[in-house]
């Protein structure tokens, strides 16, 4: 599962002020598709900030049951590893997104706390998730950032340290929703690790390709997952091929369980 490679970022005002703020407006480079934005808008009633999510953990259940009936409407079935394995790789992928496009777009860092970060889910059919607001103005940046005075920035010595902190950031993130959603599903750490791996390597490449340089977003891939570093649960897995760039996916989302359906082209059962 994957995040839509169409984004529009949209802001909460349109008064914009802060250097991260102004990074979210800027990164909007194509058309509607995924949302991402700064702050939430007056009527949040699609939005759930991710410490609700880890907080109430029956938040996750509501999620699986919504996305259970659709399965049945669409496949007959919906079994329990599918409707996991989706929400697992849906919440994972849109944290990873948020972080890896400001990173790759300004080599900047966001917050990436479960409080500062909230994801829309759709309002109709298919209930995944549509769009991500970054609510707080705290970033990371390198020394020769133009912002990099501003009160809500710390400098970082170089791209190496950036790309650690970003690493960082979406594990401490990540180890919240393994906590939370884990006992709720049954799915081992492994693979919810697998997941929370496959969301930060896809997240730099998914932000190349929206940037309209593919091979920069695979560079940034590889600064942030150099080597097999724990919690993660390998190095980037991206390749060159004939056909382009790929990667072997670390995780499953189980859709090849449905009846009917086969494995995603990526996924470690292929590969």
């Amino acid at each position: 599962m994957t995040v839509p490679a169409k984004v529009t970022v949209c802001d909460v005002t349109t008064d914009v002020t802060t250097p991260v703020a102004e990074s979210v407006r800027r990164a909007a480079a194509l058309s509607a598709g995924f949302e991402v934005r700064f702050g939430l808008p007056a009527d949040r009633d699609d939005w759930v900030l991710c410490s609700e999510f880890i907080g109430e953990p029956e938040r996750f259940d509501v999620w699986r049951k919504q996305l259970a009936e659709w399965l049945r409407e669409q496949y007959g079935e919906a079994p329990d590893r599918t409707t996991a394995g989706y929400v697992m790789s849906w919440y994972l992928n849109v944290v990873g997104v948020l972080g890896g496009l400001l990173f790759h777009t300004a080599r900047r860092v966001p917050s990436l706390r479960p409080s500062d970060v909230a994801i829309r889910l759709a309002p109709e059919g298919r209930p995944h998730a549509v769009g991500v607001a970054l609510l707080s103005d705290e970033f990371a940046c390198l020394p020769d950032d133009p912002a990099g005075n501003h009160p809500a920035a710390t400098a970082v010595a170089d791209e190496t340290a950036l790309a650690a902190l970003l690493r960082a950031r979406f594990a401490a993130h990540s180890a919240q929703f393994v906590g939370s959603f884990g006992p709720t599903v049954r799915l081992g750490r492994r693979m919810l690790w697998a997941a929370a791996t496959d969301a930060l390597d896809g997240a730099a490449w998914t932000a190349g390709r929206l940037a309209g340089d593919e091979t920069a977003g695979v560079m940034d891939s590889a600064l942030l997952l150099p080597a097999k570093l724990d919690p993660f649960t390998s190095a980037s897995t991206l390749k060159a091929t004939d056909t382009g760039w790929t990667r072997r996916r670390e995780s499953c989302c189980f859709h090849f369980v449905l009846p009917n359906a086969e494995a995603c082209t990526t996924c470690p059962r292929v590969c």
